[in-house]
């Protein structure tokens, strides 16, 4: 039986990491362009600034 790759695992573990980190600030930076998204549903909350269509009139 082969020994296991420990270092391979850690690599690919790493890299994993990183690239959900780059997904993640993609998507934010994208949220915060007004661009779709996949986080389009978590930025409907209120209370963030942005969470109302520009469209809308004041209210005097």
């Amino acid at each position: 039986m082969a020994t296991p790759n420990y270092g391979y695992e850690k690599r690919q573990k790493e890299l994993a990491k990183k690239r959900k980190k780059e997904d993640k600030l993609k998507a934010k930076a994208d949220r915060k362009q007004g661009g779709p998204g996949e986080g389009d549903a978590a930025s409907d909350e209120p209370g963030e600034p942005g969470s109302q269509p520009p469209n809308t009139p004041a209210q005097s």
